[in-house]
Parts: structure tokens; C-alpha cells; sequence
């Protein structure tokens, strides 16, 4: 009978990090006592059930970095996983296409690093480019990744939940996290004394790394990514069009993606969040992070670190419907802004800065020892990678408590 006061692993946080580190636990160890908790009333309800659902590809990331050597494998997994649940998968592939002369240089590097990270990545034409997608615009040269595909977030954590509940990991939603004492795993339902602790808490993981000594130079910064849709009767994609991203910072830039369903819409945005939970309008409210996010904030605004003062500005105007077109604009022919009326759920993105060098961590970050782990770091491609990532996460566990 399971303990529900002793696990033998406690994962703190049910999006798809958590989930899938309970899945690779009792994958492993299916005689283990393994829990969740999980402070909203569902499973994946933050960054996870908000994902754009895009499984990545993996050719952005550089070949020393572990979302280079995971992402790939990843893709892989997912796109197996959903064909033999059943899940949607919309397997349309991604265009990266040049909007000038200079970002030619961009796809070059694009093409080095998918090559290292031996990652299918074709070269094409601007006319070839139009073959696989009428709408695009490209100037001279596109990339072309036919591995990057689309599925339904929350169809894929629902149904990572279920097989974990049919496996017998138990899930206690609408539990909080409060604090550390002694051991004592402080929650809204009650104390816990787990035989090893996991730390996926997402926007709060580098608070409750502190709890237990880690995340000493470390904090979260969120960015709140928005999207828009197209009206059903308006423009219609075959596949996703990205630009050439500024491979300065983590993000991306705008884009259209087609969803699993095939609906296209476009974004995310990366704009400054101020508070961790900050997804519309005065919506929990944080004063004190409010203070902290604003601190650093104005700190990077000052030393322009990464470029951040540019990308604040131009962030800023993304709430604008218009902007967030015309921007969109530029990646396809003859946009009709009278298609994109309609905003989808705001999602933000869990990223961790290096408080020290005033730099945004680029890869996943860790940190642990003979008690815990902890997740700092787990943004973007962190659901792709995410299967893949897990078995990463339980090996370094079991090195460290068999040291």
C-alpha cells in the first residue's frame, strides 16, 4: 500500500519535465513508491499545456549543448509515442527562410550545426522553397526540415498522466509546495518525507532549489509568449515558417505555426513578463516579484546584455495585433492582417539568468545532490526533449546517490 507520507521519489510539479521523470522512475524502479505534486488542479496547466506543440528538429542549438544532443532523439520519440497512442500528429515539416541578404549567413549556420548534430536539414532554392509552401517568402535560400512536426500538448500530457496513473504513481493535485524543514517537504495537504526529492517546478524551481541550497546564482526571468490565430476561413499553411533567429539569446522570433489540428497562427512573442504567473492583465498578481523581475530587469535594460534593450522595445509592441502581423508579414506574401483577429492562451516561459554574469542560461541547467535535484532550467525544446531528457535527469540522480 503506498505511503503517501513517505514516497520513495517525490516530484515536485506535474508538466511534462515531472511527468516524464515519474515515467522514466517507474520504467526503472517499478517497485518504487513514486509522487507528484502538483499545486493546480490538473496536470500541465502552465508552460506545458500552453506549448506551441511544435516537436522540434533540433539544428539551432550548438553541437556542445544538451539540447543538441537531446533534441533530435526527442523529435523521435514523440513523433513513435503519438503514432502508437493514437495522438494527433501533423508531421508538415518547418521552413527557415531568409528575408535578406545578411540572414543568408544565418541559414549557413543553421546548416553547419545540423550537420554536426547530424539532424536532417535540406538547403533549397526560394523556388523549391515555394513548392513546399506557395505562401512563403524567402530571399534566394530556405531551409528545410522535414522532421519538425506538431502535436496537441494537452493530449500528450493527458495521456502521459493516465499511463502514469495505470502504472501506480500516484498524482496529488491542488498540493502546493510551501517550504523545506528539516527534511520535511512542507505542502498545503500536509508534510512529506520522501526517500529522494525531484524539483520540476517550472516557474518556481530556482525558489524551491533555494529551499534546499541550490540555485545560489540563479533566478527565474520570465517572457510571456503570445499567440494569434487565423480565422478558419483565413490564411492556411501547409507547414511552419520560421525566420532566421538571433542566436544571441534563446528565442526564436515570431513565427507561423501549423497546429496539430492544422489551424495556423502566429508567434510566440518573448515579451518581459513582471510577475512569474503574469499571463493577462492584473491575473495573481505578485508584488514581491514584481519588485525582484523589475530589478533585474532594469539592470540588463542598462547594460544591454544580449541585446536585451532592443529586444524589450521590440517585445513591447507585440501586444499590438497590428505589429504582430506586420512583423509576421515579412516571412509570407500578401498577408491579409483582417485574418488574424483572435488571441490564444498566453503562455511564459520559465527562463533562468546567471544572476552573476547577467547572461539568460542558453541550455537546460541542474543541480543536486545525495537528497535532491533540481530542474532549473528546462525551456524551449524541453517538450520535445523532454523523454530523452528525463533518462539524462535519472542517470545523473543515480550517479550522484551512488557516489
Amino acid at each position: 500500500m503506498l505511503n503517501n507520507k513517505s514516497p520513495d521519489f517525490l516530484i515536485i510539479g506535474a508538466g511534462i519535465v515531472g511527468l516524464t521523470i515519474a515515467f522514466e522512475l517507474k520504467k526503472r524502479f517499478p517497485d518504487q513508491k513514486i509522487m507528484i505534486i502538483e499545486k493546480e488542479s490538473r496536470p500541465g496547466v502552465h508552460a506545458s499545456g500552453r506549448n506551441s506543440g511544435v516537436l522540434h528538429a533540433g539544428f539551432y542549438y550548438t553541437a556542445d549543448s544538451l539540447k543538441a544532443k537531446l533534441c533530435r532523439d526527442g523529435n523521435f520519440a514523440w513523433r513513435e509515442y503519438c503514432l502508437e497512442n493514437d495522438l494527433t500528429l501533423n508531421q508538415c515539416g518547418k521552413l527557415v527562410v531568409a528575408r535578406n541578404e545578411e540572414e543568408l549567413n544565418g541559414l549557413d549556420e543553421l546548416e553547419r550545426r545540423a550537420r554536426i548534430n547530424n539532424v536532417n536539414l535540406e538547403m533549397l532554392s526560394a523556388a523549391e522553397a515555394t513548392e513546399i509552401e506557395p505562401h512563403a517568402f524567402t530571399y534566394e535560400r530556405a531551409l528545410w526540415s522535414p522532421t519538425t512536426a506538431t502535436v496537441n500538448p494537452k493530449q500528450v500530457v493527458e495521456s502521459i498522466t493516465k499511463k502514469l496513473i495505470d502504472a501506480g504513481v500516484a498524482i496529488l493535485t491542488d498540493t502546493a509546495y510551501i517550504e523545506n524543514s528539516e527534511n520535511n517537504v512542507i505542502t498545503s495537504k500536509g508534510n512529506f518525507s520522501p526517500g529522494y526529492l525531484i524539483n520540476a517546478g517550472g516557474l518556481y524551481a530556482d525558489k524551491i532549489a533555494r529551499d534546499f541550497a541550490f540555485s545560489k546564482n540563479y533566478k527565474i526571468l520570465p517572457f510571456k509568449g503570445l499567440y494569434l490565430y487565423a480565422n478558419d476561413s483565413g490564411l492556411k499553411l501547409k507547414t511552419n515558417v520560421y525566420p532566421v533567429p538571433d542566436l544571441r539569446n534563446p528565442f526564436l522570433g515570431v513565427h507561423f505555426t501549423v497546429t496539430a489540428e492544422n489551424k495556423t497562427k502566429i508567434g510566440p512573442t518573448a515579451i518581459p513578463a513582471f510577475w512569474r504567473e503574469n499571463y493577462t492583465g492584473w491575473e495573481k498578481f505578485n508584488l514581491e516579484e514584481l519588485v525582484d523581475i523589475v530589478g533585474i530587469d532594469a539592470g540588463l535594460f542598462l547594460s544591454n546584455n544580449f541585446g536585451f534593450r532592443n529586444l524589450a522595445f521590440q517585445e513591447m509592441q507585440k501586444y499590438s495585433k497590428k505589429k504582430l502581423v506586420q512583423l509576421a508579414g515579412t516571412l509570407v506574401k500578401n498577408i491579409n492582417p483582417g485574418d488574424f483577429k483572435k488571441w490564444g492562451h498566453p503562455g511564459l516561459r520559465a527562463q533562468l539568468i546567471n544572476t552573476k554574469t547577467k547572461q539568460l542560461e542558453m541550455d537546460f541547467k541542474f543541480e543536486g545532490d545525495t537528497k535532491s535535484f533540481h530542474v532549473l532550467n528546462a525551456v524551449s525544446p524541453a517538450f520535445t526533449c523532454s523523454l530523452p531528457f528525463s533518462r539524462l535527469i535519472v542517470d545523473e540522480i543515480m550517479k550522484i546517490k551512488n557516489k
